[in-house]
């Protein structure tokens, strides 16, 4: 039988957790770059995102962050514009949580934005109507059971 000569397996591929750099320095946007909000994973380093200025555009995931950086729908990224293709755009930084809620206070998001969903553009608490999803018992109705 042959000789293992590799150096490990999966998971010495998937690397150490790099993402403990947790107090990292808050990157803005500059020209040519636009936040925006994942809609849809689709697969192959892709995805749909929403931009800040109302434009959908398909968003390629950069070679750094693929398999590093996991992105799933209602996260917040900063996206390279593309000067010839206006309907697509590369993926540069994904934010965190707590580093979109800045963003959002500092007022580079807008105020409509929805940060703590998975997917963008459900409905929120208030706008639901009477909450109907309990039902209450009577103790004599427990007495029954």
């Amino acid at each position: 039988m042959p000789k293992n000569k590799g150096k490990g397996g999966k998971n010495r591929k998937r690397g150490k957790n790099e993402a403990d750099d947790e107090k990292r320095e808050l990157v803005f946007k500059e020209d040519g770059q636009e936040y925006a909000q994942v809609l849809r994973m689709l697969g192959n380093g892709r995805c749909e995102a929403m931009c800040i200025d109302g434009t959908k555009r398909l968003c390629h995931i950069r070679g750094k962050m693929h398999k590093k950086v996991w992105i799933a729908a209602g996260d917040i990224i900063l996206v390279g514009l593309r000067d010839y293709q206006d309907d697509k755009a590369d993926v540069i930084l994904k934010y965190m949580p707590d580093e979109a809620r800045l963003l959002k206070a500092y007022g580079e998001l807008p105020e409509n934005t929805r940060l703590n969903e998975g997917i963008a553009g459900g409905l929120d608490e208030e706008d639901e109507g009477p909450n109907d999803d309990y039902v209450e018992f009577e103790d004599e109705d427990i007495d029954k059971i």
